[in-house]
Formats: C-alpha cells, sequence, structure tokens
C-alpha cells in the first residue's frame, strides 16, 4: 500500500515500537487483516530501552520463536548489582528461574524489532508501512474509523475496524481522541551519551550510586550507553558548569570509565531524557485503544518499561484477536484490557514512584554528604536467596501474561 490509495484494515496500529510490534505480530498470527505504521525509515534509533526480560522470552517461547529470537545478537546478563556508595553490591539474582529465560537478554532494540518485525512479515495478512506517522483520526458517529497519517510527503486514510495507538509517550493519537493523562511526577532527567569501551567476555552493565549522583551504564560490547541522572529540570544548570566538567563528573563517580570520557566531544554527544511517569485515566474509546508507553509511561527504575508494554501487546490480542477475527464488535471488549492490565501498572508505577521518591530524589539532593547503602540493599547483598524477590519483580513484574491468542493461519 501506499499513501494516498483507499485503504481498509481489520485492525490498524500507529507506532512499531514494542508494544505495536509484538501486538502486529500476535494478531496477524490469528488471522487478522494487520497493518502497522511506523513514522521512521528504520528501527535504528539510539538510547532505547535494550533489556528483554524472562516475561518476554517466555512470550517468545510460547509462540515458538523463542530460539530464533536469542539467535540474534545478544548478552546474557543473570545478576543485577552497582556500586553503591563505593561498594560493589549484587541486588538481584534471575538464576533461579526456569533456564530457558533465566536472564534478560540485552538486546539492541532494532534488532529486537526487526526481528518481530521479520516475524510478522511471514503472514500475508500483515502490513508494515514504514514513514507512515499517524496525525490523525477518522471518526463516524461517535467512533474512531481508521487513522489519518502522512507517508513522504502525501496524506491518506486507513480504514480500520479497530484502531490501536501504540505512538509511546508523546503519544499525538491519545490526545487527539481525548483521552486524559494523569501525571505521576518523576524527581529526574538523564543525559544519555556513549563512551567506547574494550570488549569483555561477560556483560558489565552495571549501575553507579553515590552522593548526589547515579549513572547507569550499559554494555554494549564495544561501547558503554551512559545514563547520567539528575534532579529534575536541572539540564540546563548542568550545560552552564561546561563540557569539561561534566566529563571530571562522570570520571569521579564512575573511574571504571574515567579514561573513555575525552570521547564526549560536545554537547551534541549527550541526548536528553525528560523522564516521566504518568497514565492515561481511560484507555479507549468506541474504536480506539491505547496501549504501552502511550497508555503508562513508566520511569527508568527497573528498566521494566519496554516488557510492561509488550504485555499490553499480549492481553490485547488475547482478549481481542478472536472476535475481531470472527467479524464481532470490538468495543464492548476495550475495557477488558485496560480492566486486565491496569492493576499490574498500576502496581509498578506505584512500585517506581516510591523507590524515586524515597531513594533516588533524596540521594540525588545528597550532594556532599556520607552515603551508606539503605539497610535493604545491604541486606539483598549479604543474602543470595532473598535477591530472587528483586529478580521477580524486574523479570516478570506483577499478573504477567501468557499468550492465549488463537494461532489460526501459518507463515507463508
Amino acid at each position: 500500500m501506499s499513501a494516498g490509495e483507499a485503504e481498509l484494515s481489520d485492525l490498524c496500529i500507529v507506532g512499531g515500537g514494542p508494544a505495536g510490534m509484538v501486538a502486529g505480530l500476535l494478531f496477524a498470527r490469528a488471522g487478522v487483516k494487520v497493518t502497522v505504521l511506523e513514522k521512521h525509515s528504520d528501527f535504528l534509533r539510539d538510547f532505547r530501552g535494550d533489556t528483554v526480560h524472562p516475561s518476554t522470552l517466555r512470550i517468545f517461547h510460547e509462540i515458538g520463536l523463542l530460539g530464533r529470537l536469542l539467535q540474534r545478537p545478544h548478552d546474557k546478563v543473570q545478576s543485577i548489582g552497582g556500586l553503591v556508595g563505593g561498594v560493589p553490591m549484587e541486588l538481584a539474582d534471575l538464576s533461579a528461574f526456569d533456564p530457558r529465560w533465566n536472564f534478560i537478554a540485552m538486546m539492541p532494540q532494532w534488532e529486537f524489532l526487526d526481528f518481530v518485525s521479520e516475524a510478522a512479515s511471514e503472514y500475508a495478512n500483515f502490513t508494515l508501512l514504514m514513514k507512515a506517522e499517524g496525525i490523525g483520526l477518522v471518526e463516524e458517529g461517535g467512533r474512531v474509523a481508521g487513522v489519518r497519517y502522512r507517508q513522504e510527503g502525501s496524506e491518506a486514510e486507513l480504514r480500520a475496524r479497530l484502531v490501536i495507538a501504540a505512538d509511546g509517550r508523546h503519544s499525538v493519537l491519545r490526545g487527539i481522541g481525548g483521552l486524559e493523562v494523569r501525571d505521576l511526577g518523576a524527581p529526574m532527567d538523564v543525559f544519555w551519551f556513549r563512551l567506547p569501551k574494550t570488549p569483555t567476555p561477560e556483560n558489565d552493565t552495571t549501575g553507579v550510586f553515590a552522593a548526589g549522583r547515579i549513572i547507569a551504564l550499559i554494555d554494549r560490547g564495544d561501547y558503554w550507553q551512559c545514563a547520567y541522572v539528575f534532579p529534575k529540570g536541572m539540564a540546563d544548570a548542568v550545560r552552564a558548569e561546561g563540557l569539561e566538567a561534566f566529563r571530571r563528573e562522570i570520571a569521579r563517580v564512575a573511574p571504571m570509565v574515567a579514561a573513555a570520557v575525552e570521547a564526549i566531544a560536545s554537547w551534541d554527544d549527550v541526548k536528553l531524557l525528560t523522564v516521566t511517569l504518568d497514565r492515561l485515566e481511560r484507555w479507549h474509546r468506541p474504536g480506539l485503544l491505547v496501549i504501552g508507553d502511550a497508555a503508562h509511561a513508566m520511569s527508568p527504575v527497573g528498566g521494566v518499561g519496554i516488557n510492561v508494554a509488550i504485555q499490553d501487546a499480549v492481553a490485547a490480542a488475547n482478549i481481542l484477536a478472536g472476535p475481531l477475527g470472527a467479524g464481532e464488535d470490538p468495543d464492548p471488549l476495550l475495557g477488558e484490557v485496560e480492566k486486565r492490565r491496569l492493576p499490574a501498572v498500576r502496581i509498578t508505577q506505584g512500585f517506581q514512584k516510591a523507590v524515586q521518591n524515597r531513594i533516588i530524589s533524596r540521594l540525588l539532593m545528597r550532594r556532599d554528604s556520607p552515603f551508606r547503602p539503605p539497610l535493604p540493599v545491604r541486606l539483598l547483598n549479604r543474602h543470595r536467596f532473598l535477591r530472587r524477590f528483586p529478580a521477580a519483580l524486574i523479570g516478570f513484574g506483577f499478573r504477567p501474561e501468557h499468550v492465549r491468542s488463537p494461532a489460526h493461519v501459518s507463515p507463508h
């Protein structure tokens, strides 16, 4: 299909991120005619979450694709730890889970999305339109009946029996659809940047927690993807201190990357991520369902955002794919998706907010005072069996989903 043509689909998904692509795969597998609109020309965008958690690995096992997924470049991480107050500490241990998914797969998000696109494209009823940006909703009789989109300078309409908005935390469609967002607040923002590193046999992803500073270091083989956390709204103040001061601060807090900080040549190498924690008061209206970050932007705490979004996609397919494929009206079931997923989202965001307010915010305010790891952290480091609890929380979350959607068609 190309922009300008009259188009019709059972399901239009706006947004080719993890939630949108996994939903597209599952609905296509169930025999639903699916079109996914992705505004970018490819999936090669940096500074995305790279953690594919056990809950997601298990989902791909359930649809027979885990082996193929793990053929993509990735590292396996079973233990999560960091440098806390200058002391190396272990905080979570995933090794006790099923060996098929007792690890976090550190896989670049473009590899993950490219794999899902490849798997979904094996179904004749799946279409992915790149460089196709959703810009509006088609409405008839108070019901959403499709999407207006722009592709390579031309505008077109795609009519669909159901529209799923998975267009991210800055969703255009949720605003156009009149769905109200509740801001839960976040005390920090993040600067993302790269630093070169020497590849190591083991993945060395870690975090550094010091008085007044938090730095996350994601091991991507020959470079670190770094997240420098600072109090919300202070980006201009950090920049005003100068690039050299920024480099010195990174080297002081994270001495393991001190030799590489000169790779930050200018502020152009440093990207700002404005952290948000929010969720829609209502995820749906007739003809429209919102999932993933568009329905609930998650904090970086725990790195669970991608996996919570994928759980939404699974729940949506479980509830809607069969009826949609059978030609039934999906509207009465849209609230069931929200009802299914909202408790897990509320609990996860409540946990994230507690960590933000009780640990991160206080830590960021302690610029010069000594920092001793809190008692719960010391207990986790001391007792390995306790690390299974945060591992379960990070690995599977609350109320993890299993694939129940039908598999009516086979790949062509």
